[in-house]
C-alpha cells in the first residue's frame, strides 16, 4: 500500500504521487474527499486545503461519501488514479465512511495498489482508532457514531498538528492527547511542516511545509 499522512501543508504530495504512479504524462486525477469539512462550511481553511492542490496540477474529482451509494462511489474509483481524504472534523469523516459503505470500498482500492492520502482528520482515519482525537475534535457533535474504530491502513494513530502552532489546537491540547491516551495507543505525532509515508512496510517522515 501507498500511503501518505498529512498534517497541514500539502508539498509532499508531488513526490509521494510520482513514486506511486506511472507517468502518463496525462494530469493526476483525485478523488477529494471532503466529508470531513461539512461542521466547517464556509471557513477558509476548507477552500484553501482544495486550492493547494489544484494550484498543483491535478485533476480533482470533489467526493461526499455521506451523499453516494457503494457503487456511485465505486463508479468515482474507477476514474480516479488516487484518493486524498480532506481535513475537518474526525468523527464526522469516519461516520460518513462508515453509514455510507464507502469504508469498504476505499479499503478494497486502497489494498489493490490505489494511493491514499490524508490530511489531518484523513490522517488519523486511517489508523485503528480514532479515540484520541477526542481532545482535539468533539465527538458529541457525532453523537450516532459509537464505534471510534478507524480505517486500520496503518497501525499508528496519528496526532495531527502536533507543534501547537494551530490554534484550535495548542501546545496544552496536544500535550493532553499524550498524557490520556498514549499509554493505550501508538500515538504518532505530526507537526504541520511534515507528513508520514507508508510504503513497502516501512514508515518515514518527511517534509511537507
Amino acid at each position: 500500500m501507498d500511503i501518505l499522512l498529512l498534517s497541514l501543508g500539502v508539498s509532499a504530495v508531488p513526490a509521494f504521487l510520482e513514486e506511486s504512479l506511472p507517468d502518463t504524462g496525462a494530469p493526476v486525477r483525485i478523488a477529494y474527499i471532503d466529508d470531513a469539512a461539512a461542521p466547517f462550511a464556509g471557513e477558509a481553511f476548507v477552500a484553501d486545503e482544495r486550492d493547494q492542490l489544484n494550484r498543483l496540477g491535478y485533476e480533482l474529482r470533489d467526493v461526499t461519501t455521506s451523499r453516494m451509494s457503494p457503487a456511485d462511489f465505486q463508479a468515482v474509483l474507477e476514474e480516479v488514479d488516487a484518493l486524498y481524504l480532506a481535513g475537518g472534523h474526525t468523527f464526522a469523516l469516519l461516520h460518513a465512511l462508515r453509514t455510507s459503505g464507502a469504508d469498504q470500498v476505499l479499503l478494497e482500492a486502497v489494498r489493490g495498489g490505489m494511493p491514499y492520502m490524508g490530511a489531518s482528520a484523513g490522517a488519523v482515519v486511517a489508523g485503528p482508532s480514532i479515540e484520541p482525537i477526542c481532545l482535539m475534535d468533539d465527538p458529541r457533535q457525532v453523537p450516532e457514531l459509537q464505534d471510534f474504530t478507524g480505517l486500520g491502513l496503518v497501525d499508528d494513530v496519528v496526532v495531527p498538528h502536533a507543534d501547537g502552532n494551530l490554534a484550535p489546537y495548542p501546545a496544552a491540547v496536544i500535550g493532553k492527547v499524550v498524557e490520556t491516551y498514549d499509554a493505550d495507543f501508538p500515538l504518532v505525532l505530526l507537526p504541520d511542516d511534515h507528513a508520514l509515508i507508508y510504503r513497502d512496510g516501512a514508515r518515514h517522515m518527511v517534509d511537507s511545509p
